[in-house]
């Protein structure tokens, strides 16, 4: 009798055990999954074409005022090389002393100027990213994928995996 119970006991949890190893395959088929290239899409946004004509012109414009900048420097270091001779030494140090602040100015605005450029790109690109971010999530959502995974974080991508970026691009208008 005790062995009957054991043995009951055994057989229905080995029942369960099939159950479930029957209805993973199911469970998995029910699963979408897609794959998309996202700096395919990001490059191909006719975004980037204002964004690359606005940060064109805040680079030229710090271009430009390093340059002037630059050529001040140039300028003074001629003058103190002409007058050198002619100078007392404590001119001189004067005049040492301002082509050094001068140059610790220029690199100072040229960091701010990079910091600069560099925040506001992530500022006119998060709207960009934003944009393709709801279109991969619109796509997940209309098509029923579970997961959209990004292709270049990707060690393999199996033949029967779903290429979304079609489908991504599409929404986004890109052709």
């Amino acid at each position: 009798m005790k062995n009957f119970k054991i043995n009951r006991a055994f057989m229905a949890k080995k029942k369960i055990i099939i159950s479930i190893l029957l209805a993973m395959p199911m469970l998995a088929s029910a699963q979408k999954f897609g794959h998309i290239n996202s700096q395919e899409i990001f490059a191909q946004m006719p975004e980037l074409t204002q964004v690359k004509l606005k940060m064109d012109t805040i680079q030229s414009q710090y271009e430009n005022q390093v340059a002037s900048m630059t050529e001040e420097i140039q300028k003074k270091y001629q003058d103190y090389q002409a007058q050198e001779a002619t100078m007392t030494e404590a001119i001189k140090q004067v005049r040492q002393q301002e082509l050094q602040e001068m140059q610790q100015r220029l690199q100072q605005f040229y960091q701010i100027a990079e910091q600069d450029v560099q925040k506001q790109q992530q500022e006119l690109l998060a709207p960009v990213h934003e944009k393709m971010t709801k279109a991969i999530k619109a796509v997940g959502e209309r098509e029923g994928y579970t997961y959209i995974f990004d292709s270049a974080a990707m060690v393999h991508i199996g033949a029967d995996a779903i290429d979304a970026t079609p489908a991504v691009k599409k929404e986004l208008g890109i052709k």
